[in-house]
């Protein structure tokens, strides 16, 4: 487990900033702790400075994860989001939420109209299966 280069930090934060904007330096600063993000075998961590000095002690080939995933490096180095990182940016995001209509609707819909509910959570599709069609 390492800290992320200098490029791989820029891409990683653009990427972020698209869904929370200026609000990425909360990630960061929490009153809880400092946290940081650690790259291991492609995936990006982010871990609470507290556990990662924890973790120093095991060695990086035993090592599985640590913190959540927010997300991966492809082999043409761009950034991709995982859903586990939902739970952290979705209280900063500007536009996370549940489609009210379909996407022939949106293009025809007044621009006034309302297209998204709410903000989404991972487990709404397993709460509401029954009446999903």
């Amino acid at each position: 487990m390492r800290p992320l280069t200098e490029e791989e930090t820029r891409v990683m934060f653009e990427k972020i900033a698209k869904y929370i904007g200026e609000n990425l330096q909360l990630l960061v600063d929490r009153p809880d702790g400092t946290y940081c993000f650690r790259l291991h075998n492609d995936r990006v961590y982010y871990v609470s400075e507290k556990i990662m000095k924890l973790a120093a002690n095991i060695s990086g080939d035993k090592l599985v994860s640590l913190g959540t995933c927010f997300g991966k490096f492809t082999k043409t180095h761009k950034f991709r989001l995982h859903v586990t990182a939902l739970d952290y940016l979705a209280p900063y995001a500007k536009g996370f939420g549940v489609a009210a209509k379909s996407t022939q609707d949106c293009r025809k819909v007044d621009p006034m109209a309302i297209v998204v509910f709410h903000q989404a959570d991972i487990g709404e599709y397993v709460r509401h299966e029954e009446t999903l069609t």
